[in-house]
């Protein structure tokens, strides 16, 4: 069915972003594999692309749209070019709105600039050791000692780790137990305390840089306070909407590209004497795949469409994101199975694809947490 929620101007977003990922970044995305990070200057590059800060004001030199569709746009582009290094959807989506959202003016004015032109990379610390997707169990704190805050902890597992000049850090403001007493504030690099530990060596995604963090009796200076004190919760909760529906966009758009080369492969790959596609098991899961991509794509297009218009609520969010990332681990094993021993070799896109996508039903919240929100609003 043909897609009815982009206009021209969507398009032509969509051409310029494919030109830029063709020059910029698929020919030098397998090194940036190799490096396990990628080079400062392609952050540059896609900040003088116009690609960084879609919904920042362009008073401090950003895109000055808030409409979704763009991010969509991106997000499917990059998927499609299997360019996972270059995380630009978590700099956009996820930390973007606490940036646009919660700061000050002067706040504003300090970062919003360097965030769109990249010479600020961002990053946002919730996971720790002992604590993933229950932010019950963060045991980070911040503690006020009358001119600045002194911030202790340690967090894992964190996108962008290694280059982010700027971290949102969630930590405890107050003994209080469960989700209440927590707090965001932005650590800088550069300040005392703050260390990065090792690039973590992760299945897929080889690209981007995924680190620890350490933070030792960090001066955090008052005014890096992000948003309410002990507020961190409700914050955090009214931007994962934006966060899950960003993940679920790349996953039916990896499960419709998996499915295309797929098809492809199929029609020109011989056992027996005859393409593969002429077996009717294989027409079969073509059948079966290519189904369950019209339908997830004809409501995550409606998803997006909702949250465009600021009309998604966290359950529908939750709700695609659960189920396109799904659907995405079950095309890709499908997919790698057709392509036999080809699929499990690197050069193959299948392969990458498989490893890079596993780990979308983990984060942004776990599959089973999705179904475990939806599941209380429904039974509440």
């Amino acid at each position: 069915m043909k897609r009815q929620i982009f206009t021209a101007d969507h398009e032509a977003f969509r051409k310029a972003v494919r030109t830029f990922l063709a020059k910029e970044v698929e020919p030098h995305h397998g090194q940036w594999e190799k490096d396990g990070i990628v080079p400062r200057e392609a952050w540059l590059a896609a900040g003088r692309q116009g690609l960084l800060g879609l919904a920042v004001p362009e008073e401090y030199g950003g895109g000055g749209t808030a409409d979704f569709r763009y991010s969509a746009v991106l997000t499917e582009e990059f998927t499609r070019a299997g360019a996972a290094g270059l995380a630009v959807g978590l700099h956009n989506d996820v930390i973007g709105p606490y940036l646009t959202s919660l700061t000050t003016d002067e706040q504003k004015r300090r970062w919003l600039p360097g965030f769109c032109t990249g010479e600020i990379i961002t990053a946002v610390a919730m996971t720790e050791p002992g604590a993933g997707s229950d932010l019950q169990g963060i045991r980070t704190t911040a503690e006020d000692r009358g001119d600045h805050w002194l911030l202790n902890g340690s967090k894992t597992f964190i996108s962008n780790g290694i280059l982010a000049d700027l971290v949102i850090v969630v930590a405890r403001t107050t003994p209080e137990g469960g989700a209440k007493g927590l707090s965001l504030f932005v650590a800088e690099r550069g300040m005392p305390g703050f260390e990065r530990g090792r690039n973590l060596d992760k299945i897929g995604q080889k690209a981007q840089d995924t680190a620890e963090l350490f933070f030792q009796d960090v001066r955090i200076p008052k005014e890096n306070l992000l948003g309410e004190l002990h507020g961190a919760f409700g914050h955090l909760m009214t931007n994962l909407a934006q966060e899950r529906m960003s993940i679920a966009v790349a996953g039916i758009a990896a499960a419709e590209h998996l499915l295309e080369i797929t098809t492809r492969y199929v029609k020109e790959r011989e056992a027996f004497g005859r393409p593969l596609a002429r077996l009717q098991h294989i027409r079969f899961e073509i059948a079966e795949m290519a189904t369950e991509c019209a339908v997830t794509r004809a409501f995550l297009d409606r998803c997006i469409t909702d949250h465009a218009a600021g009309e998604l609520d966290a359950v529908h969010a939750s709700m695609a994101k659960w189920w396109a990332t799904e659907l995405q681990k079950r095309v890709a094993d499908r997919c790698l199975q057709l392509h036999g021993g080809y699929g499990y070799m690197t050069e193959y896109r299948v392969a990458k694809a498989f490893t890079d996508g596993r780990i979308q039903t983990i984060y942004g919240g776990t599959t089973e947490i999705m179904k475990e929100i939806i599941g209380r609003s429904l039974l509440a």
